[in-house]
């Protein structure tokens, strides 16, 4: 998670808060700690669309520490925000990367932006309609229409998703609509394809 990650917390078809993480993990401490509930609490990491759980047990700075841990100081690059995970690549691919001046590391750094920076519109039209697309199924997958406003979605067709959405829950039709902006830049720029 980077450090500009967004997360919305919904309690029903109501949106309690959208913040960075740890104002998100302080407000679901303090206001809704261990209450009984009788609507389901969905948590959403915007940038992906994906719903996340955390554990709200302990105090609250045990929280932070445990979920929202700030840097470490030490080796590596944790000011960047890198992280290592693994990669599989064929022995050819590994020779052609390690060839790069810096490493290989650099390498796919620089290749990534490279593509990232290729087409742009395209780029953040990829980064809004998943997280849309997972946030649609979650809470819009009962709503009237929620099947025709996924297919505008990847078809581009602005008009038809915001007519679709338009009957939907306030808070949910805010938000769907806040989080599909990047997916219907062209239209809204005039450049029809």
């Amino acid at each position: 998670m980077t450090d500009s990650s967004t997360f919305t917390v919904f309690l029903g078809q109501q949106r309690l808060v959208t913040a960075p993480l740890r104002d998100t993990l302080s407000y679901l401490k303090q206001h809704l700690g261990s209450q009984a509930r009788h609507q389901p609490l969905v948590i959403f990491n915007d940038q992906t669309g994906k719903v996340v759980d955390f554990n709200l047990q302990g105090t609250l700075e045990e929280v932070l520490e445990r979920e929202a841990p700030l840097p470490k100081t030490g080796p590596g690059r944790p000011k960047l925000g890198v992280v290592s995970r693994e990669v599989s690549l064929l022995p050819r691919h590994w020779d052609w990367l390690e060839a790069w001046p810096n490493g290989a590391s650099a390498a796919l750094r620089r290749l990534i932006d490279e593509a990232r920076k290729a087409d742009p519109v395209a780029e953040r039209k990829r980064q809004a309609t998943l997280p849309t697309d997972r946030f649609l199924t979650v809470m819009g997958g009962d709503l009237p229409g929620a099947e025709d406003a996924s297919r505008a979605l990847y078809t581009g067709d602005s008009a038809t998703f915001r007519q679709i959405v338009h009957t939907w829950p306030e808070d949910i039709r805010h938000h769907v609509l806040h989080l599909s902006a990047g997916a219907f830049e062209e239209s809204a720029a005039g450049e029809e394809p």
